[in-house]
């Protein structure tokens, strides 16, 4: 029987990829790991791996076609023993897998770039960063399907009802477009903004929260003098961007606190280590030391000294991390992306540094996997360098809490009843008020500041 190679989802976000480029060709024989294609996402470019044996019979997307939906197929693997051509000649999903393999390769976004080959099983989740102990018990309680109002059911997966419930969307009041009308993740993302969403007819009595309606297209242009302007259409990660900091606005109850810290025994220490930094063979230094991964490695140590901080918001209950995974925005053509430092409490400010340029240079190329900026239980949004004193951040869910640092300057300040000069950096920490409250939050910022003004306190 011929198996279909689907447009895989690659993130929870995805909803469409564009395939950039096929590494198999037509009759060629793929064994289960082999690459297969490369395909671009809203943030990076990954590689797909095949999940069975066969032989390609007929690709039906071409290399370079972008806007590719998730689950089209996008080429016939012809399996060991079958007729090639037979198989290459078939009617897209006239001989596909049973519904529900489909299904499951609909309704669950992969977390690592791998196969889509066959609707059996959709690829697994980054072994580097394990959903916490909470979720499959969130997964495991809600039920398959949910009543329409109307005596029906609503299929849906288990990661759109989360989704719709985060969003304060009835599930029944979207349209599903996966297998057999089934209600997948992409819907209920597209419901946010309006679209998908059935008559109101059909919407039960439950009272739940209905969607702002927002200006059209037509109306907003319609402002604006005919010939004055440019439409430049989004591409997938700004739609994606705007999608998540939306939803973390309107579900997220925010409040910040801000505070100044001096940051003159850093700046020193700074300075004496990049000095003391080791040379290779061609006597560069093996680091150089930002005030940026200072701030990381404080932001970190500062969430093990409140741990009740160090949490994730989830209905059922409060997760609790162990571990101060620190994502760090890092800016790239055309949006933002936040590569995580991993248990950064445990790391050297060299080790630190490192990894932030590795992760810099290849969020800037698209070639970050998944796991490296899926999760964490932080963020730290630096604009000092572009000379901005004060800003505040959106938290990026699921985390509680982020850190906006502004530029570092010489500002007088007054001590022992003198005026003095003293280099002041003003940090903003927004806090997600579900799982936070204002003094524990006041806790985490002065644990902060304490160790970013005495930064040997990070090494005990």
């Amino acid at each position: 029987m011929p198996i279909n190679i689907l447009m895989p989802a690659l993130s929870p976000t995805m909803e469409k990829g564009n395939l950039a480029k096929w590494l198999k060709k037509e009759g060629d024989k793929v064994k289960a790991g082999d690459v297969i294609a490369e395909i671009e996402t809203d943030k990076a470019t990954m590689e797909v791996e095949a999940i069975d044996e066969g032989t390609i019979a007929k690709i039906l997307v071409p290399e370079g076609t972008q806007d590719v939906p998730v689950n089209d197929v996008i080429a016939v693997l012809a399996g060991e023993g079958e007729d090639v051509k037979a198989a290459g000649s078939a009617r897209p999903g006239a001989s596909a897998a049973p519904p529900k393999a489909a299904d499951k390769a609909a309704d669950k976004p992969a977390e690592t770039p791998a196969a889509a080959s066959a609707p059996a099983a959709a690829p697994a989740a980054p072994k580097a960063a394990p959903p916490p102990a909470a979720a499959p018990a969130l997964q495991a309680a809600a039920p398959a399907a949910q009543s329409n109002g109307l005596g029906g059911r609503v299929f849906s997966s288990p990661l759109a009802r989360r989704l719709a419930k985060d969003a304060g969307i009835d599930v029944s009041m979207v349209t599903g477009t996966g297998p057999h009308g089934r209600v997948v993740a992409r819907d209920v993302e597209q419901a946010k903004s309006g679209k998908g969403l059935k008559a109101p007819a059909a919407a039960p009595t439950s009272g739940a929260p209905s969607i702002a309606p927002t200006m059209s297209d037509k109306q907003i242009l319609s402002l604006f003098e005919p010939g004055s302007y440019e439409v430049v259409p989004h591409d997938g990660m700004r739609r994606t961007i705007a999608q998540r900091l939306t939803a973390s606005i309107q579900n997220v109850p925010h409040f910040y606190l801000t505070m100044d810290c001096d940051i003159g025994k850093l700046l020193a220490a700074r300075e004496e280590i990049n000095a003391a930094a080791p040379k290779d063979k061609e006597k560069k230094p093996l680091y150089k030391i930002s005030v940026n991964d200072f701030v990381i490695k404080a932001m970190a140590v500062a969430l093990q000294k409140i741990p009740n901080c160090n949490v994730s918001w989830t209905e059922s209950g409060m997760v609790k991390h162990h571990h101060s995974d620190v994502g760090v925005a890092v800016a790239m053509p055309g949006g933002l992306i936040t590569p995580i430092i991993r248990k950064a409490e445990t790391k050297t400010l060299s080790t630190i540094s490192n990894e932030m340029k590795d992760f810099a240079a290849r969020a800037r190329s698209r070639k970050l996997k998944p796991e490296e900026y899926q999760g964490g239980t932080t963020a730290v949004s630096n604009l000092g360098m572009y000379g901005i004193s004060h800003f505040t951040a959106v938290i990026n869910p699921p985390h509680a809490t982020i850190l906006a640092v502004g530029t570092s300057e010489e500002r007088p300040v007054v001590r022992a009843g003198k005026i003095e000069i003293a280099h002041m950096m003003s940090v903003t920490l927004s806090c997600d008020h579900r799982a936070i409250d204002g003094a524990l939050g006041a806790e985490l910022i002065g644990a902060f500041k304490q160790l970013i003004e005495n930064p040997v306190m990070m090494m005990v």
